[in-house]
């Protein structure tokens, strides 16, 4: 079989604010890959069918010396993060031809060699979900807000949700907030005085917002994710999904994509096609604009 070729999206310059398309990542279509012929070394060959594109990738692209809970993309290599793929070849006992495998380290290429399963795991196919959900709402990063707002519901919760744009608003509604709203037009600290006290609150924003939700906290509130302890008894977590993967796991497959698949959880994707895409995906994560979950489908099965 003639090599076939294995484009990637590589980190070429560390940026200062947005990534750029094309200077901060590039397309590069130069490399090929022998598929039947190139050596394995005890590992096994996968071709990578859909990426997951997230806001923590912007913060991957940064000097070395600057210290994150994750390592920093290397200049000149493929940038990587979450996706899905088939396993084409193996040399692995533990991993057979044809299954799929899910994790943080697929890079954004084509075709991929992985030496062992670290940091990788099984998923068996859904026939009723297509594989975008995987690497969104029946991954574990996620598009966070949606799914938070939807297992709050199941829990009997009301739930004030807010986003950036009247569009994200009346999708909050459509999956059950009581209250949603606009942050960029509603004044947040008034309305949570009217709605609350607030008991768990999800950050993701910090500043002003996370403000008037400390100013309008429940005594003993539970906050998950930023920012520092107030005066309230608050008890803050920070998340990283990765900690908590093996302990969730298997009750989060269990539960999660049955959910999805009969209706009682909704999602919303955003699916681009093409590595070429990428960079313009990644940028339109970070200034909001994507709607709904950002999924890149690199190739069809």
């Amino acid at each position: 079989m003639a090599p076939v070729r294995n484009g990637r999206v590589i980190f070429a310059k560390i940026p200062k604010d947005f990534p750029v398309p094309g200077e901060t990542t590039v397309h590069d279509t130069t490399q090929t890959i022998d598929l039947e012929g190139v050596s394995l070394n005890g590992g096994f060959l996968v071709k990578t069918l859909v990426l997951s594109v997230d806001p923590y990738l912007r913060g991957r692209m940064r000097s070395p010396e600057e210290k994150s809970y994750a390592p920093p993309f290397t200049v000149g290599q493929p940038i990587v993060g979450y996706g899905i793929g088939i396993v084409l070849r193996s040399e692995n006992s533990e991993v057979a031809v044809g299954k799929y495998v899910y994790g943080g380290i697929i890079p954004h290429q084509e075709y991929t060699i992985f030496p062992n399963l670290q940091g990788l795991t099984f998923l068996e196919k859904n026939p009723k979900l297509p594989w975008t959900v995987f690497v969104g709402a029946a991954g574990m990063p996620g598009p966070v807000g949606s799914m938070v707002v939807q297992l709050a519901k199941r829990d009997g919760l009301k739930v004030i949700a807010s986003a950036g744009s009247d569009e994200k608003v009346e999708f909050m509604k459509q999956i059950g907030a009581d209250v949603a709203f606009n942050y960029k037009t509603t004044n947040t600290r008034e309305l949570l005085e009217l709605e609350g006290p607030i008991d768990v609150y999800w950050d993701n924003v910090g500043g002003e917002i996370l403000e008037a939700a400390l100013d309008n906290a429940n005594i003993h509130g539970r906050f998950i994710n930023l920012n520092q302890l107030m005066a309230k008894s608050l008890l803050m977590s920070g998340i990283l999904v990765f900690r908590l993967h093996h302990k969730y796991e298997k009750e989060f497959y269990e539960v999660i994509p049955a959910a999805l698949t009969s209706g009682e959880l909704k999602y919303s994707e955003d699916v681009s096609r093409g590595l070429e895409t990428v960079g313009e995906v990644i940028l339109g994560v970070l200034k909001g604009t994507n709607k709904g979950k950002a999924v890149v489908i690199v190739a069809e099965e």
